[in-house]
């Protein structure tokens, strides 16, 4: 009986087997890839068989595969926001399995279609192709100015849950100073070829925030290197450049990914990325990316708390319209990080870490003192082709950052040092309560054009710009609250002489006179007067960017913006309005003795920033106004780019050359003990350095990202106290970032993958002027390590930073310790 069981089951089982051999025999399949017409792949593009609800969307690749399909005759339709349509009839009999590749275009590139053969699959870490940076259609190789690319992929293989982590992978930016919560500039700042620059643009667009930005939207980042005044105005970025970070866009299919983050220091943090289409013929798709993030400080208080939400919209009305909207909703919650802000009016008393003797696990704060820093932004665009030449690009940016709570600074001076006191330093502790609110409007009017005249190929933009940014500040003064003395004094002197305590009893022994309690705090904030301050800035902006092929590899951009830029310093009143009008032109060429492999590149390109009115105080008191031209940055820049080996090594050199002149400056002076200010506008600063990076994937499954910049930048005028040094902002003048990874692609070990880099950063004088003198943090060398294990549903990551354990500084007249080691773990699953 148990024979005949066994034998009726193992029919049953081939029977099934046959009839599932035989159906898949009978269906037909379709695959291929999609490509853009600049020779990279297109991924998330839908791809559907019209008329039916059949369809799929191709991976990061541009690979797609439409399988189980009745014999018969469709007609595939390829379509993406913001691309031209493509249709093909097919017919299909029992069992074909048929390729059918396809190049789509920007609704303002060239309609002329360019077949992949698919051959090989893309490095997932270098996404060049974009056409933020320029505005237009160009290729990376086409374009004269130079850009980094971090993207997405790289961020999950490093299980980066900060945008300061993210952007340790751009050769030649360097954080320095951390981000406060303080309104109207409370986000990090980071040196980029020796000029401060802060995270602000997304999507091209203003997106100003007073606190840490969430990755977890990031589709990938763009550092755009050099003064970019001609198609970014001066409101936003600096003259070393900018960072724009572009965003994840729905897609025509259901899918998604959730993640779980658990690390050293508290560290618990929650992702979820969902995408869905809204209708049935999937031209209405939605996306929503979250994310909640809880951790700790590894010193011995502070703290960080945040909910990130961001649903995004595409709708393709027809081949012709498109609409995309993006928001960005945040609120985060933390304490201040610890900043030791050295004396800049006299003699430093130490000199480097050494001689400092700080213990970096001391915070000086509490976890009572903590900061909110809510905001939103939305982005609305909208692309209409006009016709196979013309496209019409429409957008507004709308966004508002609040800053509301305590924040604190620590500040060492002369007046704090008695005699008596011989050894370390006596910072003071100063705070006020924040509550300011920033909202920015930005609407942008684009034409783009792609089209021949006579035998010459032009690519151009122009386009209308008009920026607003107001700001109310109703936040307290400044009070003291105690004072901190970090050094190796005994316990009795500190007190008595830098507390004013005599009595053992009453002995301060952590050597931290303040009242961190937030009682104590509101206490001494209420006997302050509350600002009531209201700011506004407007930018009218004209530009035109023509970039024109003289061969096909021989091209020339030429750029130029007006800016009318209006400010009312306080609106209250008209006495310190100001408008100014400024040009701005940009210019480059490009030789590709290999088409679409080699490139060789020049650029000229300007920087501005309108200085706004201040007065100068004379001798006798009085108020005296003063005026300011426009400052101006102009960069020379010669490189190179290259993208060989069938895409798997991209690579950039770059040597450029910037000189800022006309700075305005402020001398601040006492004569008689009458103190006095005045300004002057004869500053000079010159810049000029070398980048390199590499993007490679020589072998299967190997993965390379790596770069080198060096910064040698100097005052030539100016500021006497200044003039002949090295910036403070300028960073190191050596960094370096490498990152390897290597996932196995066949084998017993399918899956298994190993990555391992770090960052290299040279001596960097966060002090150096010729009064006060130099204060160095020294060199430092961070190494960090994963192993992951990933299908294609779920991944699974273990992460370690910091491996041997490195103190770390960064600062900018500031001392801020950064992260010690740290584990973290992962686990991803997709949908």
């Amino acid at each position: 009986m148990k024979y005949k069981f066994t034998i009726s089951f193992l029919s049953f089982c081939f029977f099934l087997l046959a009839s599932t051999f035989v159906s898949a025999q009978e269906k037909a399949s379709v695959k291929g890839q999609i490509s853009l017409s600049n020779n990279q792949a297109a991924d998330n593009v839908s791809v559907v068989l019209k008329g039916t609800k059949i369809g799929t969307n191709t991976d990061s690749n541009g690979f797609y595969e439409i399988k189980n399909l009745k014999p018969g005759s469709y007609v595939i339709k390829v379509s993406s926001v913001g691309h031209s349509s493509k249709e093909k009839s097919i017919s299909l009999n029992a069992g074909d399995e048929i390729i059918e590749d396809f190049t789509i275009s920007s609704n303002s590139e060239q309609l002329d279609e360019i077949v992949i053969n698919g051959s090989g699959r893309k490095n997932p870490l270098a996404r060049k192709e974009t056409q933020q940076v320029s505005r237009l259609p160009l290729k990376n190789l086409e374009n004269p100015q130079v850009y980094t690319t971090i993207t997405s992929e790289l961020l999950k293989e490093q299980v980066v849950s900060n945008i300061d982590d993210a952007l340790k992978n751009a050769p030649g930016l360097s954080p320095l100073w951390a981000s406060t919560g303080r309104g109207g500039d409370g986000a990090g700042y980071f040196s980029l070829r020796g000029f401060a620059v802060q995270p602000t643009m997304t999507n091209g667009l203003p997106a100003l925030n007073n606190g840490s930005i969430d990755p977890a939207n990031i589709d990938k980042i763009e550092v755009i290197k050099g003064p970019s005044g001609t198609l970014f105005g001066s409101s936003l970025i600096s003259y070393g450049g900018l960072i724009n970070l572009t965003t994840k866009k729905p897609y025509d299919h259901f899918g998604g990914e959730v993640s779980y983050t658990a690390g050293s220091y508290g560290l618990n943090r929650v992702t979820a990325d969902i995408n869905t289409p809204v209708d049935d013929e999937h031209k209405i798709n939605f996306r929503v990316n979250t994310a909640y993030h809880t951790e700790n400080s590894f010193q011995d208080a502070g703290f960080r708390k945040s909910f990130f939400f961001a649903p995004s919209l595409s709708y393709q009305v027809s081949d012709r319209l498109s609409f995309f909207i993006n928001t960005e909703f945040m609120n985060n919650k933390q304490t201040n990080p610890t900043m030791l802000f050295l004396d800049r009016g006299a003699p430093l008393r130490v000199h480097n870490m050494d001689e400092l003797g700080y213990d970096n696990k001391r915070s000086y704060t509490s976890n009572e003192l903590a900061i909110e820093t809510p905001s939103y932004s939305l982005q609305g665009q909208m692309n209409y082709k006009i016709s196979d030449e013309w496209t019409s690009q429409t957008v507004l940016s709308r966004g508002s950052s609040q800053s509301e709570g305590y924040y604190t600074y620590l500040y060492e001076s002369t007046q704090f040092f008695p005699a008596q006191v011989n050894q370390g330093i006596v910072l003071g502790r100063s705070m006020n309560y924040q509550n300011t609110t920033t909202l920015t409007t930005d609407i942008q009017q684009n034409f783009i054009g792609d089209f021949k005249l006579g035998n010459l190929r032009n690519r151009i933009v122009v386009g209308l710009d008009y920026f607003n940014r107001g700001q109310i500040d109703n936040g307290s003064g400044y009070v003291s609250n105690g004072r901190v003395y970090i050094g190796n004094l005994d316990l009795a002197t500190v007190n008595q002489y830098v507390f004013g305590i005599t009595d053992p009893a009453k002995y301060i022994t952590n050597g931290d006179s303040g009242n961190l309690t937030k009682a104590g705090s509101d206490k001494l904030i209420a006997e302050t007067t509350a600002n009531n301050n209201k700011t506004k800035q407007e930018v009218i902006s004209a530009y035109a960017s023509d970039v024109i092929n003289i061969t096909p590899a021989l091209s020339a951009m030429a750029s130029l913006r007006v800016d009318r830029f209006m400010t009312a310093g306080d609106v209250t009143t008209n006495a310190d309005d100001f408008n100014q009008t400024s040009f701005s032109p940009k210019f480059g060429l490009v030789y590709q003795p290999i088409i679409d492999k080699v490139s060789i590149f020049a650029n000229y390109m300007d920087g501005f920033t309108n200085t706004a009115p201040t007065s100068d105080i004379g001798l006798s008191g009085a108020s005296i106004p003063r005026t300011f031209k426009p400052e101006h940055a102009n960069q020379f820049e010669i490189g190179t780019k290259l993208n060989v080996f069938k895409d798997k090594l991209y690579a950039t050199f770059s040597y450029y050359d910037i000189k800022v002149t006309d700075q305005v400056y402020t001398v601040y002076g006492s004569t008689g003990g009458v103190p006095t200010q005045t300004s002057f506008q004869d500053g000079e600063q010159r810049n000029k350095g070398f980048e390199a990076e590499i993007v490679a994937n020589p072998v299967a499954g190997l993965n390379i990202v790596a770069g080198y910049s060096y910064v040698d930048a100097v005052l030539n005028a100016g500021d006497p106290s200044f003039v002949g040094n090295r910036p403070e902002s300028s960073g190191p003048r050596n960094t370096a970032n490498f990152w390897a990874s290597y996932k196995f692609p066949q084998g017993d070990l399918q899956g298994f993958g190993l990555g391992f880099g770090g960052n290299y950063a040279d001596k960097n004088l966060i002090m150096n002027r010729n009064v006060v003198g130099q204060f160095a943090i020294p060199s430092y060398t961070v190494l960090n390590s994963s192993i992951f294990y990933g299908t294609e549903k779920f991944t699974l990551t273990l992460k370690l930073d910091n491996i041997a354990n490195v103190d770390t500084y960064d600062g900018w007249s500031t001392i801020h310790p950064k992260n010690m080691r740290a584990v973290s773990a992962n686990f991803s699953y997709r949908f």
